[in-house]
Order: C-alpha cells, then sequence, then structure tokens
C-alpha cells in the first residue's frame, strides 16, 4: 500500500473532478497532481531525499493536501506541526526529528525567525501564504512555478509516512511513526464500514489539518474518490456557510464542535436565518462520546446526516472502533466507543497481559496493520506499549458480549479538552518552573463546553504570594494555549497515599462535587 496510489486512479478516471476547494481556488484533480509532481521536484531540488522530514505549520488549505502528498511522493516524511504549540513545544519537535525544511503560512510566519534561532539546523523555510514573501524564505508558488514534475516513487509499505508528536507521559512530546500501510489500512478499513463518507462526496475539513483525525478524514476522502472543501479553523458559522454553500457531505468533528454547530444553527434560527443542512450524509466524530441532548438537536439541523462516533489514538492511525449510526439510536450504546472495525483487533487484559471476562474493567488494547511503527528516537517506550505485539493503549475500559468497547478511566492520566489530548505531567512540569511553585496537581474536570477542562491545583512556596494570572501567563510561555490550566486553585496541600503519591482520584472527586 502507498498513500499516493489514490492519486494515480484520480487521475485516471477523473482528471477533470473537483479535487479541492479553499476559498476562491478551486483545483481539479489533473491541475493538483501536477502541483505535487512539481512541488515533489522542488523539495528535491533543495535536497529533501528518501526518509527525509519535512514540517508544516499553517491552517487548513488546498496547500496543506498538496503538502501531505509531495513529500511521499518523493519518499520524505510529513511532520505536521501543532499549530497551537508554544515555540518551545514547536522546536522541540522539529529538533527531535532533525527537520530541515518548513513551510509556513501567514498566520504562523512571525514565527519563523524565533524557531531559525532555536532550530540551528533549519535550513528552509517555504512561504506557503498569500502575503509579502518574508525575508529569508522561499515561494511555494514560485518553486511549484518553476520546477517541472518529477516522477512518483511509489514509496509505501512499512516505509515511514509520517511523524505526529503528541503529548507526552513523561512530559516530552512523543513522535509517533506511522507508515503507508497503518494509515491506509486504517482508512480502507473505516470506509467499508459504509459509516465515515459518501463515494464521490465532499468532505469538509474543519477540524484542523495536522491532527491524526482530520488526516484520517482526509485519507477516507483520497480513497471515496472525495473533493476536499477546507476552512482555515473551525468556528461555527464558516462551517455552516461551507456545508451550504458547497454542498458537504461529509465532515469529521469533535462533539464540542457539534454542540457549537448546533448553538450557533439555533441562534440563527431565532433570528428567522435559515441553514442549509440538507446536503450533510455524514458525521464522524471522536475523542469523546456525544451527550443525547447535542445528538437530538444535531439530528434534527441534519436530518439527512448519519452520525458514527470513532474511538482510537494517534498510535492506531487513528481508528480502532466504530459506534454505527444505528448503535446511536440503542440508548444503551450511547455511551460506548463502539465495535472493532475491520482492521482491527481490540482486546481488553489486566495487568500481565491476559483477556478479562467481559464487563470486566482492564486496559484497551489493539492489533492489526494500523499499529504504528513506534515512538521516535524512544526504543523503550516503544517496547512497552507494543508489547506482545499490541497497542496498549493507556485507556482503562471493559467490554460487553456483544464486543462494545466502553472506556471507563484512562490509565495515562490524560485530560480530553476539546477534543485535544492533555497529559497532567506537561503542564504540572510547566507549573513546576515558577519560582513560587512548592507542588502542583494537575486533573480533568467536567466541562459543559470543552468536556473536560484543565484544573490545577497548585501548593506555593511557605511564604511566598503568587497570583494564579501570574502562573497562566507563565505556562503560556511554556506550553500551548489549550493545556494551560482553564481553573486554578490554590492550597496548602495537596493529598497524598502512604507512599507519598498524590491522590489525583480524590481532588477529582472533591472538586466535581463542588
Amino acid at each position: 500500500m502507498y498513500l499516493t496510489q489514490s492519486l494515480h486512479r484520480a487521475r485516471q478516471q477523473n482528471p477533470d473532478r473537483i479535487a479541492t476547494i479553499c476559498g476562491a481556488r478551486v483545483r481539479t484533480v489533473g491541475e493538483s497532481v501536477d502541483r505535487i509532481a512539481r512541488f515533489g521536484g522542488a523539495l528535491r531540488e533543495l535536497g529533501v531525499g528518501a526518509g527525509d522530514r519535512v514540517a508544516y505549520l499553517g491552517l487548513n488549505s488546498d496547500r496543506y493536501h498538496e503538502y501531505l502528498f509531495a513529500v511521499p511522493w518523493i519518499g520524505g516524511v510529513v511532520n505536521p506541526v501543532n499549530t497551537r504549540w508554544s515555540a518551545a513545544e514547536i522546536a522541540y519537535s522539529l529538533i527531535d526529528s532533525a527537520t530541515e525544511v518548513l513551510l509556513v503560512d501567514d498566520a504562523f510566519i512571525d514565527k519563523a525567525p524565533a524557531l531559525r534561532d532555536r532550530v540551528p539546523h533549519l535550513s528552509t523555510v517555504i512561504h506557503t501564504g498569500d502575503g509579502p514573501l518574508p525575508d529569508g524564505a522561499l515561494s511555494y508558488e514560485d518553486l511549484i512555478d518553476g520546477t517541472p514534475p518529477v516522477p512518483d516513487t511509489r514509496t509505501g509499505g512499512d516505509a515511514l509516512l509520517g511523524l505526529f508528536y503528541t503529548g507526552g507521559t513523561t512530559g516530552e512530546p512523543k513522535g509517533v511513526m506511522i507508515s503507508h500501510t497503518n494509515l491506509v489500512t486504517s482508512g480502507l478499513g473505516a470506509l467499508s464500514t459504509g459509516f465515515t463518507a459518501t463515494p464521490g462526496g465532499r468532505v469538509l475539513h474543519a477540524a484542523p489539518m495536522f491532527h491524526m483525525a482530520d488526516i484520517a478524514m482526509w485519507t477516507i476522502g483520497n480513497l471515496a474518490g472525495s473533493t476536499h472543501v477546507m476552512i482555515p479553523s473551525f468556528t461555527a458559522a464558516a462551517a455552516l456557510e461551507a456545508m451550504a454553500a458547497h454542498r458537504v457531505t461529509d465532515t469529521l468533528l469533535v462533539p464540542t464542535m457539534i454542540q457549537m454547530l448546533v448553538d450557533f444553527a439555533s441562534g440563527g434560527t431565532a433570528a428567522g436565518i435559515e441553514h442549509d443542512t440538507g446536503s450533510m450524509r455524514h458525521f464522524l466524530y471522536g475523542a469523546s462520546p456525544i451527550s443525547e441532548t447535542v445528538l437530538e438537536r444535531a439530528r434534527a439541523l441534519f436530518p439527512a446526516a448519519e452520525f458514527a462516533q470513532a474511538y482510537g489514538m494517534t498510535e492506531l492511525s487513528p481508528i480502532t472502533t466504530l459506534l454505527s449510526p444505528s448503535d446511536h439510536d440503542e440508548p444503551a450504546l450511547r455511551r460506548a466507543a463502539g465495535r472493532a472495525v475491520p482492521h482491527a483487533e481490540v482486546r481488553v487484559v489486566d495487568d500481565a497481559d491476559i483477556e478479562v471476562p467481559r464487563g470486566t474493567v482492564g486496559e484497551i488494547v489493539a492489533r492489526g496493520d494500523h499499529v504504528m511503527l513506534g515512538y521516535w528516537n524512544k526504543p523503550e517506550d516503544s517496547r512497552r506499549a507494543l508489547r506482545g505485539g499490541w497497542m496498549h493503549t493507556g485507556d482503562g475500559g471493559f467490554m460487553d458480549e456483544r464486543g462494545y468497547v466502553f472506556v471507563v478511566d484512562r490509565i495515562k492520566d490524560m485530560i480530553i479538552t476539546g477534543g485535544e489530548n492533555v497529559y497532567s505531567i506537561e503542564v504540572e512540569n510547566a507549573l513546576a518552573k515558577h519560582p513560587a511553585v512548592a507542588a502542583c496537581a494537575v486533573i480533568g474536570l467536567p466541562d459543559d463546553r470543552w468536556g473536560e477542562r484543565v484544573h490545577a491545583v497548585v501548593v506555593p512556596k511557605s511564604g511566598v504570594r503568587v497570583e494564579i494570572e501570574e502562573l497562566r501567563a507563565h505556562c503560556k510561555d511554556l506550553i500551548a494555549g489549550y493545556k494551560v490550566p482553564r481553573s486554578m486553585d490554590l492550597a496548602e496541600s495537596l493529598p497524598l497515599s502512604g507512599a507519598g503519591k498524590i491522590l489525583k482520584r480524590e481532588l477529582r472527586d472533591r472538586l466535581s462535587n463542588v
């Protein structure tokens, strides 16, 4: 399997079909493939070879689509950058991956000088925006215009396709190594269920394209022969407008975004504004179950659409279970994560990796050709996560007699806020660097808008005064904004076990009931 196969099939069968819609730019399959082959040639002339990493820091666009294809076209490795990260986090990922070429759009080009200073081996910055060309950067469009197309290397199989950095349980981001086979397997398996995309339809990219979830939807769309419709980032107004203007059929969102859609639409309806939502056929959502209230409101707003929940993680490329549209009609299943997709095998095991009886809580593990190759430069973490040939998700859950998986806890002490994963240790490490902090603990608390919010309990050093806003500002310099605690308490002490371990469950129980 190789990622670019879908390009050749599309060019052979439907060269005049619209491939991408991004604002006023509309490109056919033939035009898109030609640009991809030319940009691949430009990267090769810049010294990018097989296995070399090329990063992209930018909002959703047709140029992101071209990048995701052009890099593997010449055998390179994509390295999408989380746009919500701080400069320090971005620099770490570029240094760790030894990335020498970075694409940056208008929204983030002001970060380029600082990244050059922090990443000495960053030799080339390519500007993918429409604004003025910054000093020291190369023009993306000039590179395409000035370079002849090169043949596709058709790199595939177990060759490394991409590095996708996630937060780490040690507080250090980890580069998840995903192969061509991993991503294409996941896409084919998800598409085969019939729950994810409309053949020949139109996929809206409103979730961030750097995220593995949207890259999965992009892959599914490529396999289904879809047209990709991009908006720079999610807002309810922009998403609804794009759905109506371009007759979008399919999209992937997190429940928080779906709630924002229905809230926005309700406000418009109250003011006499109608939203044309009749083209929508598939909503794929993930990160957490959807509430019954939001589901019913969404079904009313999108009467022709079906809703399916995907469960997985970056390490699983990322889909491993699906809760089908018909499953949503059974109230007892609405809190489930679904059943194994065709390309995956799923179990729930105990500490000895022995499968537990149905209904018993253990760790959710998975295997199949969608499971990552491992973590970049972290062989011990890779061995631990992939022991016995199974990906250990770190999620606690159980499986019922029909094979439905229910997630009940996160062993990795992870918070999911607005669809983004936040590891508590990352936030705790940032807080601990403030000179006034003696101890701290970070937990997730229920939140009506974000699902969970990041909450910190901080014990100041004896005799030292510190303001909560000062601590928040300190964190913003070190970690991404969505990881910064939305709420915080100052305390005299933290609850400890007999072994001196912070009892986070006690904190959660106490604060959830406040």
